[in-house]
């Protein structure tokens, strides 16, 4: 072959090779935009459910009864549902989980209940029968994991605990904790002490949730601070940081801590939303979190549909071997998150840690579906690490 010849081609094959770089960097561009916007939608939402939260608790509250109870119950589980799929957006250096962040605040577990209220066996346990405790926001951020890490006073889950109250310690019943609306009741004709600090305890932890999400609602919105330093960093760390935040929560957080390790200890303090049985939707919409991103597309509750730019996308791009690959390894863990048995603190008591059932089944491949995402890191000549920070 000709010298000439040899080079038109070595030509080609370069030409070809920084046409597809240029295309993947700009659908790389673009992804940052999807990713942004999604964002904000799933934060906008997980507020408005919130805030519709604290109206309910507000209404029962002021008027206690096992009607009102039951509504700020379902309103406690329908806020759930998209704050459950912003987790995908943690470990990933953004807003809700730096220095000041406030995911420690929001969604931190497990709590010991005996921090917060009575627990069976302790009838004066806990800030809301120290009557020498002036009950505030401030003070409860304060008390915060204040002497421990299950000292938990604030969050969505202090809030299902004073909903809901301490799960059957038989999960063999399925069924959860059984909290009377008369814990609530002021007139004197109510059950256990301290009603009334109890209704201002629940109403603190509420205003608390509603700030801080409005806070990430105000630092992601298109002016916001942090959205505004987002799309100005190079695309290379942004990219960086999102798979590294899917690929932590996908293996280390959820398919681990959240899973494995309740699996392990054959414990329902170790599960999620153990008082109100709901750890299930817990991990479907945690899993669901990592699937927008990789889809580049979140449906609010309302229906609407914010997409754009995928990592599916760009991953098409560069290694359509990968893509499908990891396309069915999201099928794959769909249908395993799906399949676990409800209420989970009574599936977790039914199989073997490390075996075949379906909890197992999940955390297995969780765990590898990290993986593949740190290699989908590598082949954007990315470093992704997803293990849990220190």
């Amino acid at each position: 072959m000709k010298i000439s010849r040899i080079i038109f081609i070595l030509s080609a094959v370069l030409l070809l090779a920084a046409c597809k770089k240029k295309k993947i960097n700009t659908l790389e561009s673009e992804f940052k935009e999807t990713y942004a916007s999604i964002v904000y939608a799933n934060y906008q939402d997980a507020y408005t459910k919130t805030v519709e939260l604290q109206t309910a608790l507000t209404t029962f509250v002021s008027a206690p009864s096992d009607a009102n109870l039951t509504a700020a119950k379902n309103a406690w589980l329908a806020a759930r549902e998209p704050y459950g799929q912003s987790e995908a957006f943690r470990f990933s250096g953004g807003p809700i989980d730096d220095a000041d962040g406030p995911e420690g605040a929001l969604n931190a577990w497990p709590l010991d209940e005996g921090y917060v209220d009575y627990i069976e066996g302790a009838d004066a346990s806990g800030i809301i029968n120290d009557t020498d405790i002036i009950i505030t926001k401030e003070l409860l951020i304060s008390l915060n994991e204040e002497g421990g890490e299950k000292n938990i006073s604030i969050g969505y889950h202090a809030i299902e605990f004073l909903l809901w109250g301490q799960d059957d310690a038989n999960t063999a019943l399925k069924t959860p904790g059984n909290r009377p609306y008369t814990d609530y009741i002021t007139d004197g004709t109510g059950t256990a002490e301290n009603q009334a600090r109890r209704g201002q305890y629940l109403l603190a932890c509420a205003d608390i949730l509603v700030d801080d999400l409005n806070s990430m609602v105000n630092e992601w919105k298109e002016s916001g601070a942090y959205r505004t330093a987002f799309m100005a960093e190079d695309d290379d760390v942004s990219m960086g940081n999102i798979l590294t935040g899917m690929g932590v929560l996908g293996k280390s957080e959820l398919a681990g801590e959240r899973i494995f390790t309740a699996l392990d200890n054959q414990d329902q303090e170790d599960e999620h939303s153990c008082f109100s049985d709901n750890t299930h939707r817990d991990i479907i919409t945690n899993f669901k979190g990592i699937q927008n991103i990789y889809n580049g597309s979140y449906t609010s509750t309302t229906g609407a549909t914010t997409s754009g730019t995928s990592l599916s996308d760009i991953l098409e791009k560069s290694d359509k071997k990968l893509n499908e690959e990891l396309q069915e390894l999201f099928a794959t863990c769909n249908t395993n998150v799906n399949a676990i048995p409800v209420p989970f603190d009574f599936a977790l008591t039914q199989e073997t840690p490390g075996g075949s059932g379906p909890i197992n089944t999940t955390v297995t491949n969780l765990r590898a579906l990290g993986d593949k995402i740190a290699e989908a890191g590598s082949s954007l000549d990315l470093t992704i690490n997803t293990a849990l920070p220190e």
